[in-house]
């Protein structure tokens, strides 16, 4: 199956069965190789859609606190580029589940840029979702992109005006990811009050799956935003289960599922 066909194809089968697509965050190797796959065959048991898997980087600008730790755990594990494409190979053994890559420029362009897009699409990955890439300076891994027929999720925030929503959309592929609340990644006990509004006016620009993330952290977030959105997007709120649990791998799992049934239960809870 083309890797992009697999996004397609979910987003297709969600709204024939009239529900939005639950996306899941964890950090690639946190806390290690082992056990994040554990993790991964954990979320996709409980109901998760499209598997995002942050990269690990020394620097991740765009994240909160309890991703920078993640990817730190990761780090400290040993985890190298290798072993996150070596990651995507063995959840492919089990599962055709949409993976995209949340990760940074700088890993790209270190590899080469055709390389590296090479390289995810051999190891079974669906596309790539570059935070620090502006779609204005895309060019390189666009072509490199559509060569290796992986998508390129770009990011709308709230503060995008409207005329570079346009600019953004037209150069995206896969899905749109709409920031719900500016800053970093992290838990948040509410939800942005215009989000029907924004999500509207992104979809006067887009026929592309809107999905919206940053700071959903509870099933009936989950429901208020999959009123609006084609997808939910949550983070944190499964990757703190991690660190809370390291000295035990079963109470890990069994956390990563509980949370999980949770908050894909939103999708339908009233």
């Amino acid at each position: 199956m083309m890797n992009s066909d697999r996004i397609a194809k979910l987003f297709s089968d969600c709204k024939a069965e009239g529900r939005s697509a639950f996306v899941a965050y964890v950090c690639a190797c946190d806390p290690d190789f082992d056990r994040s796959l554990e993790v991964c065959r954990s979320l996709i048991k409980e109901g998760v859609d499209i598997l995002e898997l942050g990269v690990p980087f020394s620097d991740p600008l765009a994240d909160g606190l309890t991703n920078q730790l993640a990817a730190q755990r990761a780090l400290e594990a040993g985890c190298t580029q290798e072993d996150v494409f070596r990651l995507v190979r063995e959840i492919r053994t089990f599962s055709e589940i949409p993976i995209v890559f949340y990760t940074y420029y700088n890993l790209i362009f270190s590899q080469g840029i055709e390389n590296y897009a090479r390289k995810s699409k051999e190891a079974g990955v669906d596309g790539l979702l570059t935070l620090d890439l502006p779609p204005e300076e895309a060019d390189e891994l666009l072509d490199a992109c559509k060569e290796s027929e992986l998508a390129n999720i770009f990011i709308i925030a709230p503060t995008t005006p409207k005329e570079r929503i346009v600019k953004i959309a037209k150069r995206a592929s896969g899905f749109l990811y709409y920031v719900s609340r500016e800053g970093v990644t992290g838990e948040r006990d509410d939800l942005a009050g215009d989000l029907d509004e924004r999500v509207a006016a992104i979809r006067k620009h887009t026929d592309l799956p809107l999905v919206v993330g940053f700071g959903i952290s509870s099933a009936q977030q989950v429901f208020e935003v999959a009123k609006v959105a084609d997808g939910v997007v949550v983070g944190s709120a499964l990757v703190n289960c991690i660190p809370q649990n390291l000295e035990s791998t079963p109470k890990m799992l069994a956390a990563i599922e509980q949370k999980t049934r949770a908050l894909v239960g939103g999708l339908t809870a009233a």
